[in-house]
């Protein structure tokens, strides 16, 4: 996520052809795979040029003081188990090694945005969509959309963590069947309708668990009360992950299911309302909560507002649970 609102992409720091290399927005690998509908690609490790890996290196060596202060001690392990490394972007094959044996979890390379309905049978299947390229080294904060920073270093590492992957898991496939169980109503109005709120509740919880998520972590006298990072959104951004921690700007409540599905969000701004829960049991127990409410039906009308499920959304989803 930005550290900053996105400034236009006219105003970013213009890079010549032959170091491109897979800079976010500038990468004409991705272009060539996007026009060809290659969504689920390779990592062409080769083509990352050095301001490439030089970015990652000034990503990473930024957060890791963050991360060590307020960092969930589970992604502090997942760091180590995946020995990532701070001086070169990484090799996903090398990341999976380390990561299958561990959860069963494969980052899966990606040429940009997944469908929702895509994304959440990928999460049921272990696999996580990973963005390949990387923000602009002159522009560290300015991220238009996700990047193997925020993907590899943000999310992966909490990958490693069984009970945090099972919920990961879990999520996927209540969102799926969500999606699968209103597929054949037959009025198209009303099913475009319950769809669009039944996506849109089921991005809250993912925006306010699993990308913006805090957790209650016992401090070192022993009370509960010390509030830990484990959302990627968070731990990818040198500014956002103190924000949320400490500014007396944030409203940090315990996780409430009604609130969450009903809260909109916006992307580009730090984020003014954060949930925080007990440990991944109680978030596992919060995605069970979650599909029971989907069954009865409480999804199909949430508070609209953002995010904004567009048509084409609805579309894709659809022909892919038909097809």
């Amino acid at each position: 996520m930005p550290d900053s609102s996105p400034v236009p992409e006219s105003e970013a720091v213009p890079e010549s052809p032959t170091t491109a290399g897979l800079t976010t927005t500038r990468a004409p690998f991705i272009e060539s795979a996007r026009s060809r509908g290659e969504l689920f690609i390779t990592q062409p490790w080769e083509l990352y040029s050095e301001e490439n890996h030089q970015s990652w290196r000034n990503l990473y060596a930024r957060m890791q003081d963050r991360w060590e202060r307020y960092a969930n001690h589970r992604f502090l392990e997942g760091l180590g188990s995946l020995g990532l490394k701070g001086d070169r972007i990484p090799r996903m094959e090398e990341v999976n090694r380390f990561l299958a044996p561990l959860t069963g979890f494969m980052a899966k390379p990606v040429s940009g945005y997944v469908p929702a309905y895509l994304f959440f049978d990928c999460l049921g299947r272990r696999e996580f969509p990973t963005t390949i390229t990387i923000r602009d080294v002159a522009t560290p904060d300015y991220l238009p959309e996700p990047d193997i920073f925020h993907d590899i270093a943000g999310h992966v590492p909490m990958h490693t963590d069984p009970a945090f992957a099972e919920t990961l898991v879990r999520f996927g496939q209540v969102s799926s069947a969500a999606v699968e169980r209103l597929v054949d109503l037959e009025d198209e109005e009303t099913l475009e309708e319950r769809l669009a709120s039944t996506m849109r509740a089921m991005a809250r919880f993912f925006w306010f668990t699993i990308e913006f998520g805090l957790m209650r972590q016992s401090s070192s006298s022993g009370s509960a009360n010390d509030v830990r990072v484990y959302g990627s959104g968070l731990l990818s951004s040198h500014g956002e992950i103190a924000h949320s921690v400490e500014s007396p700007q944030v409203q940090r409540f315990p996780f409430q299911l009604e609130w969450v599905v009903n809260q909109g969000f916006r992307i580009d701004r730090y984020q003014p309302l954060l949930f925080v829960v007990d440990s991944f049991d109680h978030l596992f127990e919060e995605v069970n909560r979650l599909e029971d409410w989907m069954k009865a039906g409480k999804l199909d009308n949430v508070a609209p507002g953002e995010p904004v499920i567009s048509d084409e959304e609805i579309r894709i989803s659809l022909e892919a649970v038909r097809g």
